[in-house]
């Protein structure tokens, strides 16, 4: 179970990475890689602007509703990548129980 002060650490040590840069479209398409890393680029923006948005409520010069907004954004780009992430990993499962 994920605890409040893991959540914390796990934020911050993304805070210090490089940022991603958006996938290029070859002549193939984007790869799975590049569409990986572009959800991420959109979670971490979307999160910075949630962020942004709540800094700006706090100091009296935004409105609750685009902290709502900015939030919700957020956390269905969260959501996304989580659902992304199990079935990666429920397909990896499956792989690993085929046999030889």
């Amino acid at each position: 179970m994920m605890t409040a002060l893991a959540a914390a650490k796990a934020y911050a040590a993304t805070q210090n990475t490089a940022p991603i840069t958006p996938p290029s479209a070859g002549a193939g398409g984007l790869d799975f890689g590049s569409m990986v890393k572009s959800a991420m680029n959109d979670v971490m923006h979307n999160t910075k602007a949630a962020e942004s948005q709540i800094t700006a409520q706090v100091q009296g010069k935004g409105e609750l509703i685009d902290v709502v907004t900015a939030i919700s954004a957020a956390e269905a780009s969260l959501e996304t990548v989580m659902a992304v992430r199990d079935q990666v990993i429920n397909a990896y499962q499956e792989i690993m129980r085929m046999p030889i």
